[in-house]
């Protein structure tokens, strides 16, 4: 019995080991694509993975062509389909923009459903997919995050962004399936729905859409302009052209003329928005106690996330006059351990408060004990210009 304690003991120590290097592995490739690391090694291999985003480019162009061709066709469901969505890789604050508008066509006495795919949800094992595939089994219906009413599922079930949703929306059903036709019939049908918002879909040609949002981060529009796997490019700029509105986010209220010049070199005369996500107040662990901004300047400030860009978060608690006594970073989406949750509450001990993202907040238990006040950043979407075409175009789009 000791040697199999032994031996249990090993392996659990050796795939947390192996998991730390592949996290950081994951950190220095993301580091590469940010263009965030300068060492001989990370331009190595950035000139690596240069020829692999040549070929990304070929598919991506020739996949758009096809549906652009009708030699691929976009299915529609019958209702208006509102797309939210983006050209480069995470971090341009799809989930408040979705939220936002889901509100509003409540507002405007409409019945939205959100879709996603669930992005790094727990799936279906494989085993029972392969059964089914073997017995003809009908195909498992979609997983319903939110009926409108109550969250039914978890973070880890339902994907980060589909679970913040589900949590801050009241009426409006939030629906997870890597097939988004399967679950917009699905809302359709068991919910009523009339417009469904497609989360993180500008890349879904299947389904055919009403009108497309598009989000760039103003911050960092399109990285190094390459496209994956060099850069954070998803597509080149030149398919911003299928775009209805274009979301200026992270924007600090000054107009970027060049900025603007390339997406009007793309898509001129259409509609830019500038908005910003702005931090409203402090959440506490249960959710109930709620805290402003404030309280943190002058205070001794532990932080964490996992978000794909952290260095807006952390400046921001810069500015609101805290003093960052440690800080800690992991690759986007990463869903914490307790041993992790452990060392950060261990190193973060001398500070005054422990802040991490809402984002980051969902895939932490209610019930974990931190060694320091903890709290999550409550974050909403404002406009600062043009809100009002924002208005406009929806119930344009949606009388027709």
């Amino acid at each position: 019995m000791r040697i199999i304690r032994k031996l249990r003991y090993s392996l659990k120590k050796q795939k947390k080991n192996w998991r730390r290097l592949f996290d950081k592995f994951a950190q220095f490739i993301a580091d590469v694509l940010y263009d965030r690391k300068a060492t001989l090694v990370a331009k190595v291999l950035g000139a690596l993975l240069l020829p692999l985003s040549f070929i990304f480019l070929l598919i991506v162009k020739t996949r758009v062509w096809l549906y652009r061709k009708r030699l691929l066709y976009s299915q529609s469901l019958g209702c208006h389909v509102i797309v939210v969505g983006n050209i480069t890789m995470g971090g341009t604050g799809k989930t408040p923009v979705a939220e936002y508008l889901a509100k509003l066509l409540l507002a405007m006495g409409r019945n939205p459903a959100i879709i996603s795919r669930g992005y790094k949800s727990k799936g279906e094992p494989k085993y029972k997919k392969f059964l089914r595939w073997l017995t003809h089994s009908p195909d498992k219906p979609p997983k319903i995050v939110s009926d409108g009413k109550n969250v039914l599922l978890n973070s880890e079930l339902a994907g980060d962004e589909p679970y913040m949703l589900a949590k801050n929306l009241k009426g409006v059903p939030v629906i997870v399936d890597k097939d988004r036709i399967k679950a917009g019939r699905y809302a359709i049908k068991r919910f009523g729905s009339d417009v469904l918002i497609l989360d993180d879909g500008y890349q879904y040609l299947r389904l055919r859409s009403t009108l497309r949002m598009v989000l760039i981060d103003k911050s960092n529009p399109f990285g190094n302009y390459h496209l994956l796997p060099r850069g954070i490019l998803r597509e080149p700029l030149s398919h911003l052209d299928r775009a209805s509105c274009i979301f200026l986010t992270k924007s600090d209220g000054t107009r970027d003329h060049r900025l603007e010049q390339e997406i009007y070199g793309v898509n001129y005369g259409i509609q830019i928005v500038e908005c910003c996500h702005r931090s409203c107040h402090l959440v506490g662990q249960s959710g109930v106690e709620i805290l402003p901004l404030e309280i943190l300047r002058d205070k001794n400030v532990a932080i964490f996330c996992a978000i794909a860009s952290p260095d807006g978060f952390e400046r921001f608690i810069t500015t609101l006059g805290a003093n960052i006594v440690y800080k800690k970073r992991y690759i986007d989406h990463h869903r914490f351990t307790n041993t992790e949750l452990s060392s950060i509450s261990e190193r973060a001990r001398n500070a005054d408060f422990l802040i991490t993202t809402e984002k980051d907040a969902v895939r932490i238990a209610n019930d974990f004990k931190f060694s320091v006040p903890f709290f999550y950043m409550r974050v909403r979407i404002q406009f600062l210009h043009n809100e009002h075409w924002v208005r406009h175009l929806l119930s344009e789009a949606l009388a027709q």
